[in-house]
């Protein structure tokens, strides 16, 4: 689905995928769970591009629901993969960058759903930073937004006032909320980070659990 000329929506079973379209080649927003290859390359195709159209990967950060297929894709395409260092050793050794606050009959819940959660180890190319400008969508610059994991970044593209939050902001019904709870590394980073986009002036939101959300309001943190 089109949200503005030349950005895609790609929902996955669980997390959004977004594709940016610019005449020198794609970028993709995160991969979505292993297997998921399979529909963002037929989105492509029905686009009318090939899969080596695919020339960037950025990550916003590591866990299973947004990088599961990222191996495959990197294989199938050989697009160039952006995370943070934080999260990019955590990429290459197949795991999360923090670990989930669970107990009792909750930890046990996931440790039977976690099977669909896992991920193949995969290479980062590029390891970003906050203020780096990624050639995408006429300039797609790096935020740094922890809280959620450790290294989470999101990617704000001023010409189009679009920002991809991945995880540190969730929408439900077209109301943005920070990232909480026992799937959050540190809520206090998380509300600094809110502020930090929130400053941005983003008119479009793009997180990746939830509806994109237009005239964006932020949470007031």
């Amino acid at each position: 689905m089109q949200i503005i000329s030349g950005v895609h929506l790609i929902s996955g079973l669980v997390v959004n995928q977004f594709l940016i379209v610019d005449d020198d080649g794609l970028t993709l927003v995160d991969t979505g769970l292993a297997g998921n290859e399979k529909k963002i390359l037929k989105y492509m195709a029905g686009l009318g591009h090939a899969p080596d159209a695919l020339k960037r990967i950025v990550i916003t950060h590591s866990d299973g629901d947004h990088v599961g297929a990222l191996a495959a894709l990197k294989a199938a395409t050989g697009a160039r993969v952006y995370a943070s260092a934080v999260e990019a050793e955590a990429i290459a050794a197949g795991r999360m960058s923090r670990e989930m606050k669970v107990s009792g009959l909750l930890k046990l819940l996931m440790g039977i759903t976690r099977p669909l959660f896992q991920a193949r180890p995969a290479q980062v190319g590029e390891c970003v930073t906050d203020g780096q400008v990624l050639p995408a969508l006429g300039g797609l610059r790096v935020v740094e937004t922890p809280g959620h994991t450790p290294g989470h970044v999101s990617y704000f593209a001023l010409s189009a006032s679009i920002l991809f939050v991945g995880d540190s902001l969730v929408s439900t019904g077209g109301r943005l909320r920070s990232s909480r709870g026992m799937n959050t590394w540190d809520e206090a980073r998380a509300l600094e980070s809110v502020r930090k986009q929130a400053a941005l002036g983003a008119r479009i939101v793009c997180p990746a659990h939830g509806p994109v959300v237009r005239d964006a309001q932020f949470p007031q943190v």
